[in-house]
């Protein structure tokens, strides 16, 4: 018997998409995408690198993304106790 999957991010109860982590993993994917933003304004001011602020914080969201739909529940449309 294959052992249970711990999801880092469970999906929302109602809606799409995945809720608040549920591990410790979760939440260091979140100070690492928070970091990340703080980096990408402290690198690149959005009033005079606006272009390249803006390519970063896509990219760290699109990497936060990637991570939630990896190890995250599969997400679907929810709601609420229909499990």
């Amino acid at each position: 018997m294959p052992p249970e999957r711990t999801y880092w991010f469970p999906a929302r109860r109602y809606g799409w998409g995945w809720g608040p982590p549920a591990s410790w993993h979760g939440w260091a994917a979140i100070a690492a995408y928070v970091a990340l933003v703080a980096l990408d304004f402290a690198l690149f001011p959005p009033r005079t690198e606006a272009l390249a602020f803006l390519a970063c914080l896509l990219g760290a969201t699109a990497l936060l993304i990637a991570v939630c739909w990896l190890k995250g529940e599969p997400p679907r449309w929810r709601w609420g106790d229909d499990a």
